[in-house]
C-alpha cells in the first residue's frame, strides 16, 4: 500500500483574526481553507500549524513527519524565529518539499533558501490576473488549461529579486500591464521548493478550482524521493579503489 503524502500548512493566522473581510472569506483561517481540499485527495494526509502555537507549530517532530510544507505568511515574517527557519531550511535540504504560498516571498525561509532580498512591485487594486502556462509538460500544470483567469487579486510585478528558476512553470499578466513569475521551482539539497503567487487574504483565490488544482499538483512533485530519505551524508571518505 503507498504510503499518504504527509502535508502540514502552515499560516500566520493573523489577517483572519482582525480583518472582517478577510474573516467572511476565510472563517477557519486560510490554513484549514487549503488543508480542507487537500484533505479530500485519498494519497494525502494534512495537519495545520500557525505562528502562535509554541514554536510556531514547527517543532522537530512535527516536521520529521512532513513530507511537504506549505508556507502563508504576510505581516509577521520578523516574528518567526530564527531557530524554526534553521530547523525547516535543514529539512527541506533533507528533502522535504516546500510551497511558498503569495506574500510568502518575504519570508524568512524563503530568503534564505533563495539567498536574494525576494523582493518585488506591488499594487492592490483589485485587477484582473491571467495565470499563463509555460511549461505544459510539467507535472505542476497536469490538468491546466493553456492559461486561467483570476477575476479579483492583488498585483505583484517583475523585477522579481529571485534566482533563475529551475523550471518557470506560470507566468501571470495583470490588468495593469505588469507580468510576473508566478509558479517557480527550485532545487535545494534534496528538497523540492514551489513558489505560487495567487492567494491574497482578502480575495476568495483559495476557493478557485485552478488554484486549488496547482496546489494539489505541486504537492505531489514536491514530496520527497523515497530512495533519498536517509540523512545527508559528509566527511572525509575512503576510496572505493585501491590507491598506490
Amino acid at each position: 500500500m503507498q504510503q499518504k503524502i504527509r502535508v502540514t500548512v502552515w499560516n500566520e493566522y493573523l489577517h483572519e483574526l482582525s480583518n472582517p473581510t478577510v474573516a467572511a472569506i476565510y472563517p477557519q483561517g486560510i490554513h484549514h481553507a487549503i488543508a480542507d481540499f487537500l484533505g479530500k485527495e485519498a494519497d494525502i494526509t494534512v495537519r495545520t500549524a500557525v505562528l502562535r502555537q509554541d514554536e510556531h507549530g514547527l517543532t522537530q517532530d512535527v516536521l520529521d513527519q512532513t513530507d511537504v510544507l506549505l508556507w502563508w505568511g504576510h505581516k509577521a515574517h520578523h516574528e518567526v524565529d530564527d531557530e524554526i527557519v534553521e530547523r525547516v531550511y535543514n529539512r527541506v535540504l533533507e528533502g522535504m518539499g516546500l510551497i511558498v504560498l503569495h506574500s510568502g516571498h518575504y519570508a524568512k525561509i524563503f530568503q534564505k533558501l533563495m539567498g536574494t532580498s525576494c523582493s518585488l512591485r506591488w499594487r492592490e487594486s483589485g485587477e484582473k490576473e491571467r495565470v499563463w502556462v509555460v511549461e505544459q509538460g510539467h507535472p505542476i500544470a497536469q490538468g491546466l488549461d493553456h492559461y486561467f483567469e483570476i477575476p479579483q487579486t492583488e498585483m505583484y510585478g517583475e523585477r522579481f529579486d529571485i534566482p533563475a528558476p529551475d523550471s518557470l512553470v506560470l507566468i501571470s499578466w495583470f490588468q495593469g500591464g505588469e507580468v510576473f513569475r508566478s509558479g517557480c521551482c527550485y532545487h535545494r539539497g534534496r528538497g523540492k521548493i514551489f513558489y505560487f503567487r495567487p492567494g491574497h487574504e482578502t480575495y476568495p483565490i483559495y476557493h478557485q478550482p485552478e488554484v486549488q488544482l496547482v496546489i494539489r499538483n505541486a504537492v505531489r512533485w514536491a514530496k520527497p524521493v523515497p530512495s533519498l530519505a536517509q540523512p545527508l551524508s559528509g566527511g572525509s571518505t575512503p576510496p572505493l579503489e585501491p590507491l598506490e
